[in-house]
């Protein structure tokens, strides 16, 4: 078997330094953007490989036809679109990039943070609209506070590092244990909840992040907060944040996704779209929304290309090698 035997499928676009790239390392690369699910699953079974984003989801069913598929690659951070359990029990090898745009992603929540704390948005659309109001628009400075990090993997460590140039104290929570870094000092639950001016997502879309901050969870803190959050929408209850926000537990937040989201990431949900939780987002000074782009500049989208040729090269090294 050489490189050319391993047949690749793209159904997915991405920077063309991907294909470019494992086309001269001498894979096979095919590409299939506009294929169903179902019409996918009729010609999976002639690839060793697939190259995903988050066009629809990679199931049993999926995997059941894809009998000859060695490895799944995902060009982002998380794997929820891949029934990973699965897929392990038939020995497909899981590839994600999540440092492929943890920087961009760190540099996007400083920017949400510091826009919260500065009014930036609302100043600038009053400014516009031939209002100069000052005393209104009087911000908050961020040296002195204490800034949370749930989940302090590459996308958390990123947000830390990015911290290191202000006066503040940075903690972080995760299940796991001893990933506290000169950057972030790892804490309890409890004293994260005593603690945190700021708190900042960065978890993977799992059974246990799932609806996470609820109503119980903000509760819990002993000081109202700032929200950011750069993970995953599901990881929020839209109603209890809403909630927070008017009666002042939450002073602020920044949602670059929100729970009403596809799986593809790219439309909200037409029939979440009025709920009055959500409207209440769209129109609340207090919050900042992006669309899922933290982890969307030009720099990431070839920085993550790059990465999956380096895992899928790396995953046939031996092979390469006897070319």
């Amino acid at each position: 078997m050489t490189a050319k035997d391993i047949k690749i499928l793209h159904i997915d676009s991405n920077h063309p330094i991907m294909l470019q790239e494992l086309n001269d390392l001498g894979f096979t690369n095919e590409i299939d953007f506009t294929s169903s699910k179902e019409e996918v699953e009729q010609i999976i079974h002639n690839y060793q490989g697939i190259v995903i984003r988050s066009r629809f989801k990679i199931d049993k069913t999926f995997l059941d036809k894809a009998v000859n598929l060695q490895f799944i690659a995902r060009v982002g951070a998380g794997l929820e679109s891949i029934d990973c359990d699965y897929a392990n029990s038939k020995d497909i090898s899981l590839i994600a990039a999540p440092e492929g745009n943890s920087n961009a992603v760190g540099e996007h929540s400083l920017a949400m943070l510091l826009s919260l704390f500065n009014n930036l948005n609302r100043a600038d659309s009053e400014v516009k609209a031939g209002h100069w109001n000052r005393e209104s628009n009087r911000g908050h400075e961020l040296d002195g506070k204490t800034v949370g990090l749930i989940g302090y993997g590459n996308m958390g460590k990123s947000f830390a590092k990015k911290l290191r140039g202000f006066d503040v104290k940075v903690i972080c929570y995760d299940i796991k244990e001893d990933v506290g870094d000169e950057n972030a000092t790892q804490v309890s639950l409890a004293d994260f909840q005593k603690e945190a001016d700021v708190v900042s997502l960065h978890v993977p879309a799992t059974e246990l992040t799932e609806k996470m901050v609820n109503a119980d969870f903000i509760n819990a803190f002993a000081k109202p907060f700032w929200l950011i959050n750069t993970a995953r929408g599901t990881s929020v209850v839209t109603a209890d944040i809403a909630e927070a926000l008017q009666i002042g537990k939450i002073l602020g937040a920044g949602l670059d996704v929100l729970e009403y989201e596809q799986l593809s990431f790219e439309n909200l949900f037409a029939d979440n779209a009025s709920t009055p939780a959500l409207q209440y987002l769209l129109k609340s000074e207090k919050v900042l929304l992006t669309p899922h782009i933290a982890g969307w500049t030009v720099e990431s989208k070839e920085r993550l290309s790059k990465v999956i040729v380096e895992k899928i090269s790396a995953k046939y090294a031996m092979l390469l090698m006897q070319q």
